[in-house]
């Protein structure tokens, strides 16, 4: 008999069971990592069996089209602390990280992408420092990005810098998702009514004490980026709307612009009335209507924007659904069934 889900803030949970007490979570999203899954198990589990503290990586299959969650379900045969949380269809990463941490039992939860950029034996000094300091987040900056391309350095360096003038300064330049938070910040992000949260960003604006441990970016280890052009605008659209009403700002200035120039459009235009040059022109009109209707546009695309987001809060709809996760007991036997088909 599945077990009933819960409603919170958009996101149904199935009912969590009682589970010993977890040092460490790792949450992990996934989308069509095949290629990446025993590189990164590889690299972890040594990681994590050499903490000695108790922990559990939480794999979030992110609706993959590949064989991602088959060879998950059979790395799990041989390793009992991954668990893997399924979503029906694909939600994103922001999405998937969000189940992550709904679904993580740990003290603390380190979230960290399976292309291994991010290095997992930076986990260790994570969680030192987190216990040491007394802090509540721990950020990885990258001190060094060659790797990444230049197209990608140059975009993420006009991110960061639009982000720290509409959110705060607070924002660092080169964190991105892989971080280490308390259970208390867990609880707080899981809490916030945010549909579509943008973490890199919220975690940060909370005002937690935090630190940061420095590391080297380096390449994917397999596979494609899973944070195309589209996606990044995707990312940044997100980031604005969801922390700053700057853009409306921007299209009220904007539109004041445009209603000065066309006085002083109108002004020229009685001047040449009143010394007789009133030979009718395209220039000055061709402009007038090339300006005011792109003002136009750009402030209805802005307030669209944002009357999407309060349409799709006022729905109230998931931003995912778990098709099944192996921590359920009445679920694990027909999920490892599966997987072994």
């Amino acid at each position: 008999m599945p077990l009933p889900y819960l409603w919170s803030h958009g996101a149904p949970r199935r009912r969590k069971r009682t589970v010993s007490s977890l040092t460490l979570s790792v949450v992990t999203p996934m989308y069509n990592e095949r290629e990446a899954v025993d590189h990164f198990v590889a690299r972890l589990r040594p990681v994590l069996d050499g903490l000695g503290v108790t922990y559990e990586v939480v794999a979030v299959d992110d609706g993959s089209a590949d064989a991602t969650v088959a060879r998950l379900l059979q790395l799990r045969a041989d390793w009992p602390q991954l668990r893997i949380v399924s979503l029906r269809r694909n939600a994103g990463h922001q999405a998937a990280l969000a189940a992550g941490l709904r679904s993580a039992h740990g003290d603390y939860v380190v979230s960290i992408d399976a292309d291994l950029q991010d290095p997992p034996e930076t986990i260790g000094e994570m969680l030192a420092v987190a216990r040491e300091q007394g802090v509540e987040v721990v950020y990885g900056v990258r001190n060094d990005r060659s790797t990444d391309t230049v197209f990608k350095r140059r975009t993420a360096g006009v991110y960061y810098w639009t982000m720290r003038r509409l959110v705060g300064p607070w924002v660092s330049d080169q964190a991105g998702d892989f971080r280490l938070m308390s259970r208390t910040v867990v609880d707080v992000l899981n809490g916030l009514p945010e549909q579509r949260p943008v973490y890199r960003l919220v975690v940060p604006s909370l005002g937690f004490s935090s630190a940061e441990v420095t590391y080297v970016r380096a390449e994917r280890v397999a596979g494609e980026t899973k944070y195309p052009l589209s996606k990044m605008i995707k990312l940044t659209l997100d980031s604005v709307t969801s922390f700053s009403a700057t853009p409306l700002r921007i299209a009220t200035w904007l539109g004041l612009l445009s209603f000065l120039l066309c006085l002083a459009l109108i002004v020229s235009g009685l001047v040449a009335w009143g010394l007789g040059a009133v030979v009718p022109g395209w220039t000055s009109l061709y402009i007038a209507v090339l300006l005011l209707g792109g003002v136009q546009l750009i402030c209805l695309g802005l307030l669209g924007e944002y009357i999407g987001r309060i349409y799709a809060a006022l729905q109230n709809r998931p931003q995912y659904l778990i098709a099944m996760d192996t921590a359920d007991e009445e679920t694990t036997e027909a999920v490892e069934l599966a997987g072994r088909r």
